[in-house]
């Protein structure tokens, strides 16, 4: 390969993962705007959470994203308000979100579900823009049994022992012949699924840094000054990554199943 060819499929990939992100990049700016702009009255967070519902129509309006992956937004949405909710108990605090807000639920503001889906509107799109494909995936009687653990582990470690790391090992033995293939431009590539989820965690919690930053909510430690979040979040953002690809990916299986029998 020429270096002339290896700059274009360079940027072709970061433009196609651009265009990827652009629901998580549109709630970012919404976040950045919130801050910026006189919302004459109403709290922050409803002026997220509306905006953001607009954002979503406007998105399916444009045919940039489609009704089956609304659908499965929707999905990410609830699953990450139901932790939401769990994790800002007075009696768990893991974070807190310190602003009002009417559109709440167990004083876990709604916008806040939209992180969650953020994640997953990056997977289904860079999907099918990169027109990915998964080789040596292993069997749903492994992956959702899997999935479904580490969703609880994320609610049980309160009580129970932590068992992330032994999870992590877990999805190493599963997932270790797994390949994700993909197309920037012309040629196929490929990596090594778990890499892409190692991958995708980082830059979430390069996310949640910049989030914190703008007040979308805010660990203990973060109350009276803002600082980086721990390194350590990287594993729990990657668990995350792993529970929503998982979905995401066992949606589109099943989808192609039921296209193939029509």
């Amino acid at each position: 390969m020429t270096l002339r060819s290896i700059a274009t499929e360079f940027f072709i990939f970061g433009t196609k993962q651009a265009r990827a992100c652009i629901f998580a990049g549109s709630f970012f700016f919404l976040l950045f705007l919130s801050n910026q702009i006189p919302l004459f009255g109403l709290a922050r967070y409803d002026f997220l959470f509306l905006a953001t519902i607009a954002l979503q129509i406007i998105l399916v309006a444009t045919k940039i994203e489609t009704k089956d992956e609304v659908k499965t937004i929707f999905l990410f949405h609830i699953i990450g308000l139901v932790l939401e909710i769990f994790k800002t108990h007075p009696s768990i605090g893991s974070w807190a979100y310190p602003e009002d807000a009417f559109f709440k639920i167990g004083g876990v503001p709604l916008y806040s579900g939209f992180m969650y889906s953020a994640v997953a509107s990056y997977m289904m799109q860079a999907w099918r823009l990169e027109d990915l494909r998964l080789v040596r995936y292993p069997r749903y009687r492994y992956s959702i049994p899997l999935s479904a653990v580490i969703y609880l582990n994320f609610f049980t470690h309160h009580w129970l022992p932590d068992f992330r790391w032994i999870l992590a090992s877990l999805v190493v033995v599963v997932f270790w012949n797994t390949r994700i293939y993909f197309t920037a431009h012309k040629v196929e590539r490929w990596m090594p699924l778990i890499a892409s989820f190692g991958l995708i965690g980082f830059f979430i919690w390069i996310a949640e840094n910049i989030s914190t930053y703008w007040g979308a909510w805010e660990y203990p430690d973060q109350i009276h000054e803002w600082h980086v979040v721990s390194f350590g979040k990287i594993s729990s953002w990657m668990l995350l990554v792993i529970i929503s690809f998982i979905i995401v990916a066992n949606l589109k299986h099943l989808k192609e199943q039921k296209n193939a029998s029509l």
